[in-house]
């Protein structure tokens, strides 16, 4: 064998092996397989004390003050007056003078100074995890000069 017919045999070869590889390659990339991931997020509850000092009130010079107990004890007994006949009617004088007493001798407290005291609640609250997990694979080819997918689960 000449030297010119064995070069002519090589490169005719290697032109042949070259179209048969991208004749490969062209029908590899007509079609694809590929898994579709998708991400989920999940929120997990957790409780937490959660504590904070605070100024709460501290109430007094509440008590019974005896003069504004009979002015309420003769309005309440006036009002009472005023209600039924007979022995009713003193029946409801007296009752209205009792309760006018205790209702006008009563002092509301009132707020004579502060004091930190430290309060806890349990609070809820979440934590976020998202994680990649498998959804479904797709294959995509081309069949009668259209593409076509298909989906379907592992």
């Amino acid at each position: 064998m000449k030297f010119k017919e064995l070069y002519f045999h090589i490169v005719a070869i290697a032109v042949g092996l070259s179209f048969l590889t991208s004749t490969a390659f062209a029908s590899e990339q007509n079609r694809n397989i590929r898994d579709v991931y998708k991400t989920v997020t999940r929120s997990v509850p957790y409780t937490e004390q959660v504590c904070m000092d605070v100024q709460v009130p501290i109430y007094g010079g509440g008590g019974f003050d005896q003069g504004d107990a009979i002015v309420g004890g003769i309005v309440g007994g006036l009002l009472g007056s005023q209600i039924g006949k007979g022995n009713g009617n003193k029946a409801a004088t007296g009752a209205g003078a009792i309760a006018g007493a205790i209702i006008g001798g009563k002092k509301e407290d009132k707020i004579v100074g502060y004091k930190q005291e430290r309060q806890c609640t349990n609070e809820t609250r979440y934590t976020t995890t998202s994680e990649e997990v498998y959804s479904h694979s797709e294959v995509t080819f081309w069949y009668e000069g259209r593409r076509r997918t298909l989906t379907f689960q592992k």
